[in-house]
């Protein structure tokens, strides 16, 4: 692994990106990077605003707009395109979520311990809450804090480094075109690979649940009409 190819997906939720974008530009990274945010059809405005201040942070933004007339989300198209990209310069690919802020050590502490780790497929952030607690979601982690766990259970794309011997194991083409989010799916394909996927407690890094997606707040908030949303509708399959 030579370089860290760093991506947010992101989709009207400016304000949390600004934050995730400064947080990622002022980590502290030892190793070459490229930071890519993809904006997956944002309004007009919000379009406008994230492209502004991209340029005042120096993180290049693509427009899938302009790759797709595919409606959002677009989550498989950027991991298809990202995948051949980072495999083409032997990069880690490293998700940062549009809802989350790393601290200024997480991103080089990922690349160390996936370096560290010669089977390593995956390298995850814990994520944690305003109060430092573990939150969703890696609820199932609290009592790990302060480790770095073999996990067999999946690993969340909130901060997750895809290391290259992962990306050349799974081909990202074989992924389910039905499905809008795949986690779970790379996490098992990491591990029927052989590899193993690593979850960093010593890392946390904070975590707005559903900042991107504010209406799977319907979840905790009116769990029937959330429900009912998602089969209706055909969201968020996984």
């Amino acid at each position: 692994m030579k370089s860290l190819h760093i991506i947010t997906p992101v989709k009207d939720s400016i304000d949390s990106t600004v934050e995730t974008m400064e947080a990622v530009m002022a980590s502290r990274l030892s190793v070459p990077f490229t930071y890519t945010v993809y904006n997956d059809f944002s309004t007009p405005e919000n379009t406008e605003r994230l492209h502004r201040e991209a340029e005042r942070l120096g993180v290049r933004v693509v427009d899938l707009a302009d790759l797709t007339d595919h409606p959002s989300p677009n989550y498989l198209l950027v991991l298809r395109r990202c995948q051949k990209e980072a495999l083409a310069e032997d990069a880690g690919l490293l998700i940062v979520e549009s809802d989350v802020t790393v601290k200024p050590d997480t991103l080089q502490g990922l690349w160390d311990g996936a370096q560290e780790h010669a089977d390593c497929g995956i390298a995850a952030s814990v994520t944690i809450d305003r109060e430092e607690q573990i939150n969703y979601p890696y609820l199932y982690a609290k009592g790990w804090e302060g480790r770095v766990v073999d996990c067999k259970k999946h690993c969340s794309f909130c901060c997750s480094l895809l290391t290259p011997a992962l990306l050349q194991a799974f081909d990202f083409e074989r992924l389910d075109d039905s499905k809008n989010w795949f986690d779970v799916t790379i996490s098992h394909e990491s591990l029927n690979a052989g590899l193993h996927n690593y979850l960093f407690c010593n890392l946390p890094a904070y975590h707005r649940p559903h900042a991107s997606r504010p209406w799977k707040q319907l979840k905790y908030k009116n769990p029937l009409k959330y429900y009912w949303i998602k089969w209706t509708k055909g969201f968020d399959k996984i």
